[in-house]
This record gives structure tokens, sequence and C-alpha cells, in this order.
């Protein structure tokens, strides 16, 4: 309606438009001889000016459409649409206040949207690039709600929240060095985005997908050094925080919840009241001994809480250093050694990667045999990275050598019901098929 109201009011006429067009008058019909009448039409068409044509373009009033108030009106109408029509900009502050404001349910359906694009039917032989572009667009969306969240929880004022140390320590370096923030971003995006890239480039052949591959682990090893140089040699953790939930206000105890009856509600109170046998009186139930301890905990403060964010992470150097090196170029010299290896039996290429990662461990130890003592944070990246070991049996020869026949009789099990024996073939053609399935990191 605002547009077609907009042009209505710059097109409208100032007064009710009349054409008029006037004809010559017609000769009397006269009985004479043909041919002197046919010689008198034609003296006096030629006697008579040219008409102008009835299809002249003409705008109400009588203007013509060349005119300069005509055109500086017509260039005014982008003007007025900007003025009156909500640009992109407003959408996306809409947008944003409605994730701020319906945070868990947003979270929700994330994590359901992420669920389905596992176990939709034909995730991945037919239908493989359809569900990646969905589960990556989740991802990415995701990212952005995080920022948005973030931003949110950061201006709430007089909030009491002791983060974890991840949190703090990446906090600190996003809030810090803007190279930071953008180089972790662009790790993050790869990250989401790796497998749909070498589904997309498996199709024009083996050699362009190995050569994405080797592209795509060399941006991600290259984001890595980037890191550890800006952290001032600090061991790379994931760059970014994770999402914080935002608190949402207290409700009223007499408020019941959605779907909830008042009855049920009602007969619950009464079993945790506990009534007096002689006066009647009844009092409420004691809290549970684990609940005190669990609130009382999450009050303690401890010494990682009150360190400064830069010395969660201790610098790192010598043989430590090269052990983070080691393991940066780890994922980019396998993917060189798969690209040029034709027999996806064979264990030389695994073999190699292995050993890099297990003299990169073995620099590390060398450091805390010197006495080094490690962070809590330090401990918990040395933990996940050893869980991360074990997406090595889902790749290269070990898969095809051990696990691919495992997997293979376990799916054409009696017992295995229908649905999970499915869904498991499924992952096995993507972890056979593709070098980014079972990436650790």
């Amino acid at each position: 309606m605002a547009t077609t109201d907009l042009y209505d009011s710059a097109l409208a006429p100032t007064a009710s438009p009349s054409i008029s067009v006037s004809l010559p008058p017609t000769p009397p019909r006269s009985t004479s001889d043909p041919a002197d009448m046919h010689a008198s039409e034609s003296a006096h068409t030629a006697s008579q000016p040219a008409q102008p044509s009835v299809m002249r373009s003409q705008l109400p009033g009588g203007a013509d459409a060349d005119s300069p108030s005509v055109l500086s009106m017509l260039k005014s109408v982008p003007s007025q649409l900007h003025a009156n029509l909500p640009m992109p900009n407003e959408w996306l502050s809409l947008y944003s206040g409605f994730v701020l404001k319906n945070a868990s349910s947003v979270a929700q359906i994330e994590s359901a949207l992420r669920s389905l694009t596992y176990i939709i039917p034909g995730r991945f032989r037919d239908a493989e690039i359809a569900s990646e572009s969905l589960h990556s667009s989740i991802q990415l969306l995701s990212l952005y709600h995080d920022s948005l969240l973030a931003r949110a929880v950061a201006r709430l004022p007089g909030m009491p929240r002791v983060d974890n140390p991840h949190n703090r320590y990446t906090k600190y370096w996003t809030g810090k060095s803007k190279v930071y923030t953008r180089v972790a971003l662009v790790l993050q995006c790869a990250q989401y985005t790796e497998l749909l890239w070498e589904m997309t480039a498996k199709r024009r052949g083996e050699k362009v997908r190995w050569r994405v591959v080797v592209l795509i682990e060399a941006l991600k090893a290259l984001c890595r050094l980037f890191l550890l140089r800006i952290t001032g040699g600090r061991m790379v953790v994931p760059p970014l925080p994770d999402r914080e939930p935002i608190p949402e206000e207290p409700t009223d105890d007499n408020e019941l919840e959605f779907g909830e009856d008042e009855f049920f509600v009602k007969e619950e109170k009464k079993a945790k009241e506990w009534s007096m046998p002689r006066t009647g009186l009844t009092l409420p139930a004691l809290p549970s001994p684990s609940d005190i301890s669990s609130f009382l905990m999450r009050k303690v403060l401890t010494a990682d809480d009150i360190k400064p964010a830069t010395t969660l992470l201790s610098r790192i150097s010598g043989t430590a250093h090269l052990a983070e090196i080691l393991h940066i170029l780890r994922p980019v010299l396998y993917a060189i050694a798969m690209s040029r290896n034709k027999d996806k039996k064979s264990w030389r290429p695994w073999l190699f990667a292995i050993a890099i990662e297990f003299s990169a461990r073995q620099l590390r130890a060398e450091r805390g045999r010197n006495g080094a003592r490690e962070t809590a944070l330090e401990k918990e990246e040395w933990n996940r990275r050893g869980r991360a070991m074990g997406w090595w049996t889902l790749r290269g020869a070990f898969y095809e050598n051990v696990t691919k026949g495992w997997v293979q009789s376990l799916v054409g099990a009696k017992y295995m019901p229908g649905l999970v024996g499915g869904i498991l073939e499924d992952y096995a053609f993507l972890w056979e098929e593709y070098h980014f399935a079972s990436d650790d990191m």
C-alpha cells in the first residue's frame, strides 16, 4: 500500500485532464462525378495542416514528459521510497531484537535443525550438498547469534558473571585485538564450511577435490599461526568464546508454566510439605544437601577466577613452541601426503601424520619435565586434543583396513535397528569419501 500511495501522490493530476482533438470538418457529400469527388478530397487533404498524433506521450495537466518539472518529480520518487519503506538495516535490527528476546527458543531451534541435518533420509548419497549447505548455514547463523548475545550480555548492568577460563581468555583477546577477532572469524567460518567446499569440488574430480582440501587446510594453519603470533606465543585454543545464556527475568511462583495443570502443581507442593501431627501446621520441605553443596560451589572463587586473562595460558618457547607449530602444520602435511597417494589402504600417510602428532606430544612433555607448571586451561586443551585423536580411527588406512569392516558387520547385524543401521551406513559413506568428515581441527 505504501508504494502504491507514493506513486499515486507523485503522479496525481492537479486538475481533471481533458484531451481534445479537433478534427477537420467533413466536406458535404456530393452526387457529382466520382472523379471530381476524388480530386476535391485530395485537394482538401493537402490544404489541411498535419494534426498531432493522439498517441503522443502526455502527462496529466498537459505537461510533456520531457519537461524539467516532471523529470525532477520522477527523480524524487526513489528518495520518497527510501524514506517510507523499511530498509535492510531496519530489518536487521528487528531480527536482532527478536533473537535477543527469544534467546532460549532460538537456541532450541538451532539445535533441532542441526540434529535434523544428521538424521534426515538421504542425507549424504543423493543430497549431500543440499543437506551440508543447510548444516553450514545453520552453523554460520549460530555464529552470528553468538555475537549478538555476547554484546547483549556485556551490556547488562550489574550482572555478576564468573566465566570459565576459556571464555575469559578468548573474550580478552577479542576485545583487545581486532586482528585477532577477524582471524578467529575466518578460521571458524572455514571450519563450518570445509566439508561443503570439498563436496562441491569432488564433482569436478579427485584432483580438484584434493587441491581444495590442501588450500583449506593451509588457510586454517595460517590462521592458527597468526593467532599464535598475536597472543605472544601462547598455545592455540578454540579462538571464540562459547555462547552465554541471557538470564531470564524471575517469574512469580504463583504463575504456572506453559502446559502445567494447576491441580498437579498443588498436589506436588503438598507432597513436598510436612504436616505436624498434633497442630496440623505445615512446614516446607528442606532442600537436599546436594543442592546446597552445588550452590555454594558456584559461589566459590578459584585461583584461576582471579588471575588476569593473559596468565590463563602461559607463554611457550623452545621445544614447547616447536611442538605447537608441529601440531598446527600436521593437518596440512597429512593432506599433501594423501593427495599424492593413490592407494587408500596405504599406511604411509597415516603413519606419517601420527608420527608428527606423537613428536609434538613428546616435545610438550619435555616442558613438563623441566618444571614448568600447566594452567587449568592448558590441561583442558591437551585433554581435548587427546580425545580428538580418536578421529584417526575413521581416517585413511586405519579406516580402510580396520574400522570399515567392523562398521559393515555392525550395520548388517540382525540386532541393529533399521533406522540406526541406515544412519550408520550413511556416515560410513561419508567417512570413506570425504577428508573433512573426520577432521579433528
